[in-house]
C-alpha cells in the first residue's frame, strides 16, 4: 500500500457511461493548484468510451501519480463510490470524492484540504454553481445551519460532489464497510462521521460546476420546483424507507458510534414509525431537524402522521 501523506490527495471518481462529459472533468483535475493527487477510478461497467478515455489520461498525465482503475460492483452509484473508498489498496490519504460529470474549481482540492485541517475523523463539503449541459451557469447551493448528527438522521447536506474525507474518516469509512441498501454515499457519510464524533465542516465556497443534464444521478435542490418536490418526498414511502435503511446500516456499525448516538438510534428503535405523537417526541427528544423551520415542521408532520 502506497505511503499516506497529509498533503497527497486520493481523487475517487466513479463513472458510468460518462463519454459525454468526462474530458472536461478530468481537465479539471489538472488544472488544480494542489497538484499532489493521485486518480482511483472505479468504473461501473461503461459500454461508452468512458475506459478508452481514463487509458488515454492515465498515459498523458500518470508521471508522478498512480492513475488506477477498478471495476465496480454494479449495484448503483452508492456502492460504486462505497466499495472504491473500501478497496484494500486505496492509499490512507485524504480522499476527494468525484462525479464524472462536473467540472471543478482549481481551488477546490485546496480549499478542501484546509477545510480537513484539524482533529479528525473530519469530513468535508462545499457549495456548488448549478448549470446546465453546456456549463452555463443556472444558479447555486447555499449553506444552512450547522452540521449535527441530529440532522444526518434525517437530512443530508453535505453534496457528494464537493466531499472529501481526511485520513482518519477515510479508517472510520473502511472499519464501517459497505452497508447494503443504503440510498445514498454521501449521506452515509455524514450519518456515520457525525455518529462517530467526528467533525462535519460544510463550507460556503462554491467549488463544483454541477452539471444538470436530465441524467443526474440526484440533481439541484435549488429553485421552488425543487423545494416542493422535497416537501412531498418527505411525505412519501421511499423516504421513509431510506431513514429506515440508513439506521439499520447505523445500528450494524454501533461500536464504532458514540454513546449519545447508540442512545438515539435506540429511542428511534423503540418507537418506530405509527401515526400518534410517541415518535415525534422521540424525534424531539433527540434533537432531530432537517435545515430551516419549513423542512423541520413538514418532518414532524410526517412523524405524526407515521410516514416517517
Amino acid at each position: 500500500m502506497q505511503r499516506p501523506s497529509p498533503s497527497r490527495v486520493t481523487i475517487a471518481l466513479c463513472t458510468r457511461n460518462g463519454a459525454d462529459h468526462l474530458e472536461e472533468q478530468l481537465a479539471s483535475y489538472v488544472a488544480q493548484t494542489h497538484d499532489a493527487w493521485d486518480l482511483w477510478v472505479s468504473d461501473d461497467g461503461s459500454t461508452d468510451a468512458t475506459r478508452d478515455l481514463i487509458d488515454r489520461f492515465a498515459a498523458r498525465h500518470g508521471e508522478g501519480r498512480t492513475i488506477r482503475m477498478v471495476a465496480g460492483p454494479q449495484q448503483g452509484l452508492a456502492m460504486n463510490f462505497l466499495s472504491l473508498l473500501c478497496h484494500p489498496d486505496l492509499p490512507a490519504q485524504p480522499v476527494a470524492l468525484s462525479d464524472q460529470d462536473d467540472v471543478w474549481h482549481p481551488e477546490k482540492l485546496a480549499l478542501g484540504l484546509a477545510g480537513l485541517s484539524g482533529p479528525g475523523p473530519r469530513l468535508y463539503g462545499a457549495q456548488s454553481i448549478h448549470t446546465d449541459a453546456t456549463l452555463t451557469p443556472t444558479g447555486g447551493s447555499h449553506g444552512g445551519d450547522a452540521p449535527s448528527f441530529g440532522n444526518a438522521l434525517v437530512q443530508n447536506i453535505v453534496s457528494g460532489h464537493s466531499a472529501m474525507l481526511d485520513a482518519e474518516a477515510l479508517a472510520l469509512v473502511r472499519r464501517a464497510g459497505v452497508p447494503q441498501g443504503i440510498p445514498y454515499h454521501d449521506w452515509w457519510l455524514y450519518q456515520l462521521v457525525s455518529g462517530a464524533g467526528g467533525t462535519v465542516v460544510v463550507r460556503s465556497d462554491r467549488v463544483v460546476l454541477y452539471r444538470q443534464h436530465g441524467g443526474n444521478a440526484m440533481g439541484s435542490h435549488q429553485g421552488i420546483n425543487a423545494r416542493m418536490a422535497r416537501v412531498a418526498q418527505v411525505f412519501g414511502r421511499a423516504y421513509g424507507s431510506w431513514i429506515a435503511a440508513n439506521t439499520d446500516a447505523l445500528r450494524a456499525v454501533s461500536p464504532l458510534l458514540t454513546p449519545e448516538t447508540r442512545a438515539i438510534l435506540k429511542g428511534l428503535y423503540e418507537h418506530p414509525p405509527r401515526p400518534g405523537p410517541a415518535r415525534a417526541r422521540a424525534f424531539a427528544r433527540h434533537g432531530l431537524h432537517r435545515q430551516g423551520y419549513l423542512g423541520t415542521m413538514v418532518l414532524y408532520m410526517a412523524v405524526l402522521a407515521g410516514r416517517v
